[in-house]
């Protein structure tokens, strides 16, 4: 059968053959797919420990199984963050980004930057359409004050998408101090990481661009891809399957003309310094992980990465909404957004125990911490026949918001039920919308 073919049905991917034989790595969980399919259809299958493929396998020991797929663990087997066309396909059909970027943008003018630069920290940065927008508005409020920004990222392709968008950044606001980064939520607002071994192992490089021109400085951006490919390598947690680094790594970038004015917010390695006006933590977690986690391993190092009057912005996924409706017409009592900003101010404000006093938590009423975005959609889109196109975009909404497991999402794809419910619930709401909800912590300034 085509390569093509045989990727889309034995995992859902018809350029997996394609990404192997260009060095993609593959966990064991899909190798362990790829046997049961040729089994399935009559070959011998490629083995437990194929020679070719294992120097490309990368969260521990492949373990046969005869239980049943869909009793596979979503938290072990779900990439919500690797997943790349998913991913691209709701960005660029979705407001989501716009609508985060405006309420960043209101929060911008509660804070009360002290010199010598105002400090931004981006806990996610995608693919930086939130951050390059943010900026805009940040030159905007402060146009003559250095900025400080920092922006964690695990994702190679992620991180390559965000510096093509900070050309134009650098060009506009010369007084700016990038950093990149790849480290834990509690190593990268201090660019530091905890345990020894990975500090002594810590790729450190900055990168004085120079000229006068957004065409300038795209060039020497672009030329740091082979860095990037380098050192941005990251595997998968065999306890989580969270993607984790194989070594920490900075990016730090800056004009070297404005080099004698920023000489005080180009980080040193080994600082240590947070202290942030800003922090967006915008969808940081999954919404299916234990709420001890997110507080624990996500929300409480931002929060002690604050200076004083610094705020975080916490945006994630809410429910209620007609997204879900497709999900759960799929499958019944479908519902991954239990907890909810209340839980998670309780649960932060627990794990700072006595310092949460020097923090204000501000959950705020559903009227102003629930916000709406939509799929991009002409009105004479949504009618009684529906195109195929829009029909796809809306099912990809739906199942990157909800978190779907591939191998759930596997057994829908083989009939066209999940087609059907998108179609209905289109035509029942006229449109495709979401919704998030936001929370906000603060340090208080004494």
């Amino acid at each position: 059968m085509a390569e093509s073919t045989f990727g889309r049905r034995a995992v859902n991917d018809g350029k997996f053959v394609a990404r192997l034989r260009d060095g993609a790595r593959v966990t064991p969980e899909t190798l362990t797919r790829v046997n049961d399919f040729m089994v399935k259809h009559g070959a011998s299958g490629a083995g437990e420990s194929p020679p070719e493929l294992m120097p490309l396998i990368h969260a521990g020991a492949v373990r046969r199984t005869s239980a049943p797929a869909q009793k596979a663990d979503p938290e072990t087997n779900f990439r919500f963050f690797d997943n790349r066309q998913k991913y691209l396909l709701f960005v660029n059909t979705c407001s989501e980004k716009d609508v985060i970027a405006r309420r960043v943008g209101l929060e911008l003018g509660q804070i009360h930057p002290r010199p010598p630069a105002v400090r931004l920290f981006d806990a996610g940065m995608g693919d930086g359409t939130v951050l390059a927008r943010v900026m805009r508005e940040m030159h905007r409020r402060f146009p003559t004050v250095p900025f400080y920004i920092v922006g964690k990222e695990i994702s190679l392709e992620d991180v390559r998408l965000s510096l093509r968008k900070m050309a134009d950044r650098f060009f506009e606001h010369p007084a700016t101090v990038l950093v990149v980064t790849n480290m834990y939520y509690s190593e990268a607002p201090w660019l530091q990481p905890r345990a020894v071994e990975h500090a002594t192992a810590m790729v450190w490089h900055e990168a004085a661009l120079t000229g006068t021109t957004s065409h300038d400085f795209s060039e020497q951006i672009a030329a740091l891809e082979p860095f990037l490919a380098k050192n941005w390598q990251a595997r998968h947690s065999p306890k989580s399957g969270n993607p984790i680094y194989e070594h920490p790594t900075a990016l730090v970038l800056y004009r070297e003309d404005y080099r004698f004015l920023l000489e005080n917010v180009i980080p040193k390695r080994g600082e240590g310094k947070a202290e942030y006006d800003m922090v967006i933590a915008s969808q940081p977690y999954r919404a299916r992980a234990p709420l001890e986690f997110k507080a624990q391993k996500v929300v409480t190092p931002l929060v002690r990465a604050l200076g004083k009057g610094g705020r975080l912005l916490g945006i994630h996924s809410y429910g209620h909404d007609p997204g879900l409706e497709i999900v759960q017409q799929v499958w019944p009592g479908e519902n991954p957004f239990t907890q909810s900003r209340h839980d998670l101010m309780r649960a932060t404000k627990t794990e700072l125990g006595r310092d949460a006093r020097r923090y204000n938590f501000n959950a705020y009423a559903d009227a102003r911490a629930i916000f709406r975005y939509d799929m991009h959609t002409l009105p004479s889109e949504i009618s009684s026949s529906i195109g195929t196109s829009t029909l796809f975009a809306a099912w990809n909404a739906a199942i990157y918001v909800a978190q779907i497991d591939d191998l759930r999402l596997g057994e829908a794809l083989r009939d066209s039920r999940y087609l059907d419910a998108t179609r209905e619930v289109l035509q029942k709401h006229g449109s495709l919308w979401f919704q998030d909800e936001s929370y906000v912590v603060s340090r208080k300034r004494d």
